[in-house]
């Protein structure tokens, strides 16, 4: 026995030696390989043909910020390639997945395009979203305006065992991702919200789209947001692509060739001629009467260090859970990935016991597209009905929306975002889960505006109807859904439309101690 616990005991320590070690390696390597430091560019008068559009927005409105919301996927997708058009200084854009999909490429031809116009490309990707497209990257980088860095990249770029190993020593900050999404042309004009880059986002996906929320910033909160970008371009955590595949070749010609070709073919004229017809894609100065103003919207963000497990005082959460807080009549909460924790549960059922009225809306789990989430959440819905909260759950079906381009009728939650008393309210990256809060940064804006946040209840109230969600309620010892289907009221016992391996995989995922890491 003495001997066995020699051994474990023995095995324990040449582990945490190797991690050790495997850190020291890497946190060298980090600091040789980190890019020379550059800054936003100066923002003129009339620079470019943004600066002249966005004035016309914000000249007598001093200190006050001017925020959109994008509610349609394609409209969302015309504003960032309209803003990429009229670019004529830069683009700043930071994300945590950008897909190689026929979105992702038609975007990445409108950088390519803007930067042969003499704009300055600023590329930042979480590590997650590299993986594979190592030499794509690289030849982008190659091009003289532009650079692409990495947010805590693996050192291992190719080979299974290889990255396998090193995520393994490195297993703790491996765990630690750039979840943040923004996107900054010419210092004036700022996207930020829920979207990453790729065709669920946008309507282009042949399965189910994704439901998101995103805000188009003007004014003030647009260089808040370009301060947060170079924060974590400057970072430790960040690594110039070439540095970690210096070896090879950059083939920016053939990129170019066949994103050019891609743009002008068949595969992409179905969504361009959709684009097209729902989207005018009016100058930006005639957009004025969607526009919201108001002196309180800030941008909000987890500094780079979190990726270091540091800077605990400044994490995002510290900045959201005092107006959360402060709730007096209304919370509205909309998150596709929902884990409360017990803190977070009980804090929800103190302020339903104050008088708070507090509903949440999030993926059902034939509805969601990480059924290991849902399995964690679970545990959760009964105590917090029980509470009073009112818990929704988005149906796998679109209800009263049209059809994606290529067909898809199914539908995903991933809006991030919430409202109180009718007042304000946030939309962002950050998901009410133990990553969002713990793990990844994070980011978005937090703003207090009336009319913003009635245009935010209203879109609640249609996510939340009978023919679009299911309504949660208690039924004996057990759960009932209720929603409106095909025009008939329908009842659920169980996860409706959920086949059994969802089931079984939430099951299980439920009973498992990882919910720190979900």
């Amino acid at each position: 026995m003495t001997e066995l616990v020699f051994i474990i005991a023995a095995a324990v320590a040449v582990a945490l030696l190797a991690c050790t070690a495997a850190a020291y390696s890497y946190g060298r390597f980090a600091a040789r390989a980190k890019g020379a430091p550059s800054v936003a560019l100066p923002v003129t008068d009339g620079g470019t043909p943004l600066d002249t559009a966005v004035a016309r927005l914000t000249g007598a409105r001093g200190d006050e910020s001017g925020l959109m919301l994008l509610d349609d996927n394609l409209e969302a997708f015309a504003a960032r390639v309209v803003s990429a058009r009229k670019a004529g200084r830069s683009l700043d854009l930071m994300y945590y997945i950008w897909k190689n999909d026929l979105t992702g490429r038609l975007v990445v031809h409108e950088l390519l395009e803007a930067a042969d116009r003499g704009v300055r490309v600023r590329l930042l990707l979480d590590d997650v979203s590299a993986r594979g497209r190592d030499r794509a990257y690289l030849a982008l980088h190659s091009h003289p305006n532009i650079s692409v860095r990495l947010f805590n990249p693996s050192r291992a770029r190719e080979g299974v065992l290889r990255r396998g190993v090193e995520m393994a020593l490195r297993a703790v900050s491996q765990t630690r991702r750039m979840h943040n999404k923004a996107w900054i042309a010419d210092g004036r004009l700022a996207i930020v919200g829920g979207r990453n880059i790729g065709d669920a986002y946008f309507d282009a996906a042949r399965t189910a789209n994704f439901r998101d929320l995103d805000l188009v910033l003007v004014g003030p909160a647009v260089g808040q947001a370009e301060a947060v970008f170079d924060s974590f371009w400057n970072s430790d955590a960040v690594i110039p692509i070439d540095a970690l595949i210096g070896r090879h070749p950059a083939r920016l010609g053939r990129l170019r060739r066949r994103l050019s070709a891609l743009a002008a073919g068949a595969a992409a004229r179905p969504y361009v001629e959709r684009i097209r017809e729902r989207v005018s894609a009016p100058e930006i100065a005639d957009l004025a009467g969607r526009i919201h103003w108001t002196a309180d919207a800030r941008i909000v963000s987890d500094p780079p260090e979190k990726a270091a497990g540091r800077s605990h005082d400044e994490w995002l959460m510290r900045s959201l859970a005092p107006v959360i807080d402060a709730s007096r009549q209304t919370l509205e909460i909309v998150s596709p990935y929902f884990i409360p924790g017990d803190d977070g549960a009980a804090g929800l059922a103190a302020l339903v016991a104050r008088g708070v009225d507090v509903a949440v809306l999030t993926n059902s789990l034939a509805a969601t597209d990480v059924a290991a989430v849902h399995g964690a959440y679970a545990r959760y819905r009964r105590p917090l009905l029980e509470a009073g909260v009112r818990l929704y759950e988005l149906q796998p079906y679109v209800r009263g929306r049209r059809i994606s381009v290529f067909g898809s009728s199914g539908a995903s939650l991933h809006t991030k975002a919430f409202t109180v008393d009718g007042r304000a309210g946030f939309v962002g990256s950050f998901n009410f889960d133990p990553r969002s809060a713990s793990l990844n940064t994070e980011m978005g804006v937090l703003f207090e505006h009336p009319g913003l946040a009635a245009e935010m209840r209203d879109r609640f109230r249609q996510e939340t109807a009978a023919e679009a969600s299911y309504a949660l309620s208690l039924s004996g010892s057990g759960l009932q859904w209720d929603c409106i289907r095909d025009g008939q009221r329908r009842s659920f016992r169980r996860d409706p439309n959920a086949g059994p391996g969802r089931r079984i995989l939430a099951g299980l995922v439920g009973l498992l101690p990882i919910q720190s890491q979900l």
